[in-house]
């Protein structure tokens, strides 16, 4: 049984920083792509960033240039950087994963909840 593990959330005032690490277990195989969505009370749930297995990131507009996403192949990790944190980022993130079977992101963690206060 794979699962996504997250861990890294909490509280945190505007400007600050939180990192979110993600793990898979239950998988020894080569994960092709993670990636991190949030979702805010009331809202439909977001694309905030992801990276491919050759290591090239992507981001949401709204993030660009605060959140850095990054993985680790042999421990099968990704992580969220994120600085200058808003309140308006505060929403339960998650992790999912892509393990290239054509169909979409095959794996997605619990969520973790990331709250910004102002």
């Amino acid at each position: 049984q794979v699962q996504l593990v997250e861990s890294g959330g909490g509280l945190v005032q505007a400007g600050g920083s939180l990192k979110l690490s993600c793990v898979a277990l239950g998988y020894t195989l080569s994960i092709n792509v993670w990636a991190w969505y949030r979702q805010a009370p009331g809202r439909q749930r977001e694309f905030v960033a992801s990276i491919s297995s050759s290591g090239a990131p992507t981001y949401a507009d709204s993030v660009k240039g605060r959140f850095t996403v990054s993985r680790n192949n042999d421990k099968r990790t990704a992580a969220l950087q994120m600085n200058s944190l808003k309140p308006e980022d505060t929403a339960v993130y998650y992790c999912a994963a892509d393990i290239g079977s054509g169909l979409g992101y095959d794996f997605w963690g619990q969520g973790t909840q990331v709250t910004v206060s102002s």
